[in-house]
């Protein structure tokens, strides 16, 4: 590597172009001692500093900026990596949003798989619903024969009082029962919720394209 220091000689900075016919840039700058240095190919006294690349004829090709720092390097990469996340996630939205539509081409299909879904979750509840009446009715039987025994239910027989037991423990799992699948009924809402707004944008989107493209 040839590297000159020197002090703003035009011979020197003539000879260095001169082998640099061939269209190779010049390397100029000033080190942490002051000195200009000119060199063939990038100096490494100012990495720490601008270097200029002149060519042949004498205009600036261009600054190099110093080289970063251990915690701007740091930062960059971490830029970096911000930036690659926020790319794949937008592609990843792309993918999803391609699957939404074909999944739900229109309104109508969004609705019809909505009206399924409620349809087989409505069905486990009016079975549910069905057993608690059971167990109520059974509550009042077992209450027909405690009423020997309402001034003191402590001498009811045994027999009574276990079946009193079951029904409470299964009026408690029946309402734990219903109140599970009322929940999932509203998930499945807010699920079908969600994504008509999403599909709302994508679905004019769709709309306008065809409109473009009719003759």
């Amino acid at each position: 590597m040839l590297i000159l220091v020197v002090s703003f000689s035009a011979l020197t900075l003539a000879v260095l172009m001169a082998g640099s016919a061939v269209g190779q840039g010049i390397y100029t700058c000033v080190d942490a001692k002051g000195r200009k240095i000119t060199a063939d190919r990038p100096i490494a006294e100012c990495t720490d500093r601008s270097q200029h690349e002149v060519s042949p004829t004498g205009t600036v090709r261009r600054v190099i900026p110093p080289s970063p720092t251990a915690q701007e390097r740091t930062a960059i990469e971490e830029k970096e990596k911000q930036e690659a996340e926020v790319r794949l996630n937008q592609v990843e939205e792309k993918r999803r949003e391609r699957a939404l539509l074909s999944r739900y081409p229109n309104r109508a299909a969004l609705d019809k798989e909505r009206a399924l879904a409620l349809e087989q979750i409505n069905e486990v509840i009016q079975g549910g619903s069905k057993r608690t009446q059971e167990l109520v009715e059974q509550r009042k039987s077992i209450g027909l024969e405690l009423e020997f025994y309402k001034k003191d239910l402590t001498k009811a027989p045994p027999a009574i009082k276990r079946r009193l037991e079951e029904n409470d423990s299964n009026m408690a799992t029946q309402k734990r029962f219903l109140a599970d699948h009322d929940g999932e009924k509203r998930r499945i809402n807010q699920r079908f919720d969600g994504e008509l707004v999403k599909l709302r944008p994508l679905w004019g989107g769709m709309a306008a394209d065809s409109t473009l493209k009719k003759p």
